[in-house]
């Protein structure tokens, strides 16, 4: 599934966490860190886009999930929720009419996976502290 997405254009399927692993339905390795949107998942690199606990996700972070038709976005900001937000992201997502959930992880696993078969649904998921 990776990057090349779902055919039927639905959210992957968070199937276990733990921490310092994700593992997604129909993907044959687990994540560290996980990106997820409609019709696929990826392993979400942090150098990427330079992101650290704090300030947080960055909007470079979640631009990828809007691209790919999210309506809504999940947040997991770790097991001892020390992953942040940037105010910047937030306005970016608040501008496009997508409702953000930021909560611990394993709370945004339960929200997104429960989101995930009836809205458009985005995950970034940190899976650590």
């Amino acid at each position: 599934m990776s990057d090349t997405g779902r055919p039927d254009g639905i959210s992957p399927r968070i199937v276990e966490i733990e921490w310092g692993r994700i593992r997604i339905e129909e993907e044959e390795e687990d994540f560290k860190d996980a990106k997820l949107f409609p019709g696929g998942c990826r392993r979400w690199d942090w150098n990427e886009t330079a992101t650290r606990h704090s300030p947080g996700v960055q909007r470079a972070d979640v631009e990828e999930l809007v691209a790919h038709g999210a309506g809504v976005v999940v947040v997991g900001t770790g097991y001892r929720g020390r992953l942040g937000i940037k105010r910047e992201t937030i306005e970016f997502l608040e501008q496009r009419g997508i409702d953000l959930h930021v909560m611990q992880t394993e709370a945004a696993v339960e929200r997104y996976n429960e989101l995930r078969c009836d809205e458009s649904v985005g995950g970034l998921f940190h899976t650590t502290c």
